[in-house]
């Protein structure tokens, strides 16, 4: 009987392992300072990130490449190829100043060639006949292997045994000018025997309920898989231990968020909030903004702060649920706020929250960079005294100026786009020792694999149905020069009908190295042009304040016609009366932030049109003209783009895996956030003896604030 470990190389007699000695990992020899040696070398494993051996071993090949044989060898292609040196020797080069030249015989089992190495004569010395290489290189003419110059792009395989006919994997590595992936795997082959000094950071019951094999032994099969099974199991536990990680960070800045603090408790009974919902509110709720109610209220009735996540439909009425959750603050004579991360969006919300409360229920202010001097010196003073109740604004509303009398309730919009001190410095606007209950919320619907990923730490409540009466926005990809001039037609069809419409572009101005159609010149061609005659207004975001606010007053009031705008637009634009869309280049958004944009026609009880402008083979554009599920879109996209790229550009600190992807690895998620949620309500500190190097573990990747560099 014979075993083979995990990711050996070489199967052990059961007597062997019996006989071995009990050897315990060193961590400490992982601290070795790395030497890859050469000043050029060492640069580049200093922009690698690779200091140490630990850090070495931790540097995962980013696929593997199949060897070629040398007789399957096509003139002028790259390859690798695993050979046998048969001799080797320099010669002088003519050249002046060139270093003497290495050629050497290499075979394998289907054939022979040279391979030449410039500038490198001590491989004369470090490969003598019978060393078996790696080598990446150019295959020329005459039967002559040109290895890349400055490289080292050979490496010296150990191990007995004849060299086969190519078909072996060789790992290819992340790699930099002065690093090759060639000489990181000799570099990683060189310190094989650290592997053993690698902790086990899980805790064996944990291991053995996942049937994981242990960390050590999952990263020498990483780089030296023995097969392809072990290659697999490896990753798998990888990725594990990544996902593990994050969600017990997560959960422990969600405990530590709560210890402690308190919130204003508001439990009255709902006066002001139930005479608004009844009485004033223009429409009925939907099933799911009920249940969303039921939520908060639970949440306000507290002591602990809310930390609610509220995602949704494009559409589906969160504006609504948020200024719920602020008026209870009101009713219970307490401040609340909403901040937004752009100017257009916080006087959007201005306006709206001002249109659901006819009648001037409750007075609110808007507080933004671009607010005049005495105008914010008068909000300042209001909200200080606690005169003013609700407050929408920008980042403006976490200055130090500014000082709420007892701040309850804070709203959070499209949140991944503020950092953790940001966040933070709102909750510090609490008074008297309180922090305010908060709602984030975003316009993206979120996967649940990404929700867990990145927002793990909060709660969430999800919008999926739609207001009644709300017509499904029909959707077209066009790229023909015809299809243009129909689409055009439409357009002026819809405008004679009494409807408006908005034409989007990617560019403020004109790039001749991005030929995209920009917002400026083709609000400008459009007047002269296409849409000659009718009321054409240009929005984006370098306009001045006062001018955007004029724009979008021309736009929602009816006054214009068309509004040409950058994807400014993408959110908080409520315009019933838009039936119509058109959108350049459709091919440089992603497909959430299309959805974003569309989204901003279809709120009427008319029919609307969507008409995307791309190629129509793009799969991101096919699936827009497909389907109107926002979530199903999201998941597409997350299939699309990698998971820290959701929102059209990448989330700034957004979770990012070296082994681990979404959504491929969903399942091995939730496995994860199970055994953290176990392990947080078991053990929050992690102070138990089978928790200690899972704790290191954490304070290694995150630091003592463990989930802090998460969403920075």
């Amino acid at each position: 009987m014979n075993t083979r470990a995990f990711g050996a190389a070489v199967p052990l007699e059961a007597k062997e392992l019996a006989a071995a000695p009990v050897r315990y990992p060193r961590p400490s020899r992982l601290a070795t300072r790395l030497a890859p040696g050469g000043a050029k070398a060492e640069q580049g494993a200093a922009t690698l990130g690779l200091h140490t051996v630990g850090d070495l071993l931790e540097h995962l090949p980013r696929d593997r490449r199949e060897a070629r044989a040398v007789a399957e060898l096509v003139p002028g292609e790259s390859a690798t190829v695993l050979v046998q040196v048969r001799s080797i020797a320099s010669r002088q080069v003519r050249r002046r100043g060139m270093r003497p030249l290495v050629e050497a015989t290499v075979a394998d089992d289907t054939g022979a060639m040279k391979a030449a190495f410039f500038n490198q004569p001590w491989l004369v010395q470090r490969y003598p006949a019978g060393t078996r290489l790696v080598l990446h290189g150019k295959y020329q003419a005459r039967n002559r292997f040109g290895v890349q110059a400055h490289a080292q792009t050979a490496e010296a395989v150990t191990g007995a045994g004849t060299v086969g006919a190519g078909g072996d994997a060789v790992a290819h590595y992340p790699a930099t000018e002065g690093l090759s992936s060639t000489q990181i795997l000799a570099l990683v082959r060189r310190h094989a025997e650290a592997f053993r000094d690698v902790l086990e950071p899980l805790p064996a019951a944990l291991r053995a309920r996942e049937r994981l094999p242990d960390r050590p032994a999952a990263l020498r099969a990483a780089h030296f898989p023995a097969r392809e099974s072990d290659h697999d199991r490896a990753r798998n536990r990888l990725a594990f231990d990544e996902l593990l990680l994050v969600q017990l960070a997560l959960l422990q800045r969600r405990r530590r968020r709560g210890a402690g603090a308190v919130a204003p408790r508001l439990n009255r009974p709902r006066d002001l909030t139930a005479r608004w919902l009844s009485e004033m509110l223009p429409f009925p709720l939907t099933g799911d903004q009920a249940a969303a109610l039921q939520a908060i209220d639970a949440d306000l009735a507290s002591r602990r702060p809310m930390q609610r996540l509220l995602m949704g439909e494009v559409g589906s009425g969160k504006t609504v649920v948020a200024l719920y959750a602020m008026l209870r603050a009101v009713e219970h004579d307490l401040q609340a706020a909403m901040m937004a991360p752009t100017e257009t969006l916080a006087e959007q919300h201005f306006a709206t929250i001002q249109a659901l409360m006819p009648g001037e229920l409750v007075r609110v202010g808007l507080l933004t960079g671009s607010t005049p001097a005495r105008r914010r010196a008068d909000l300042l003073a209001k909200l200080a005294s606690g005169e003013l109740s609700l407050i929408v604004g920008t980042h403006a509303l976490i200055e130090g100026t500014v000082r709420f009398a007892r701040l309850a309730v804070a709203v959070v919009d499209e949140q991944h786009r503020f950092g953790v001190r940001q966040r933070a410095a709102l909750d510090a606007k609490g008074a008297d020792g309180e922090r305010p209950h908060v709602l984030h919320m975003t316009a993206t619907p979120i996967p649940r694999t990404l929700a867990l990923s990145n927002y793990g730490d909060l709660d969430f409540t999800v919008l999926r149905e739609l207001p009644r009466g709300r017509k499904p926005v029909e959707t077209f990809v066009c790229s023909s020069e015809r299809e243009r001039a129909r689409a055009y037609d439409r357009i002026r069809e819809e405008l004679r009908a009494g409807r408006q419409a908005f034409v989007v572009c990617p560019l403020i101005e004109e790039s001749e190295a991005l030929q995209a159609r920009a917002a400026s010149a083709e609000f400008e061609r459009l007047r002269a042009s296409d849409l000659r005659g009718w009321r054409v207004v240009l929005l984006h975001g370098q306009m001045r304040p006062a001018e955007k606010q004029a724009a979008m007053a021309s736009f929602a009031s009816g006054r214009a016609d068309v509004l040409v705008a950058t994807s400014v637009i993408e959110v908080g634009i409520d315009v019933p009366n838009a039936t119509v869309m058109l959108v350049e280049n459709a091919e440089r958004y992603g497909i959430s932030q299309l959805h974003q944009l569309r989204g901003r026609i279809g709120r009427g009880g008319h029919a609307s049109l969507c008409l995307l402008f791309g190629p129509k083979e793009s799969p991101r554009l096919r699936a827009l003209a497909a389907g109107s599920d926002g979530f199903a879109l999201a998941e597409v996209d997350l299939e699309l783009r990698g998971e820290g790229e959701l929102v059209g550009t990448r989330q700034h600190g957004s979770a990012q895996y070296k082994v681990a992807e979404l959504p491929r690895d969903a399942e091995l998620l939730e496995r994860a956030r199970l055994h953290a949620d176990r392990i947080v309500a078991e053990d929050p500190e992690l102070e138990r003896r089978e928790h200690a190097l899972l704790g290191e573990a954490l304070a290694r990747v995150y630091g003592e604030e463990a989930a802090a560099p998460i969403r920075a």
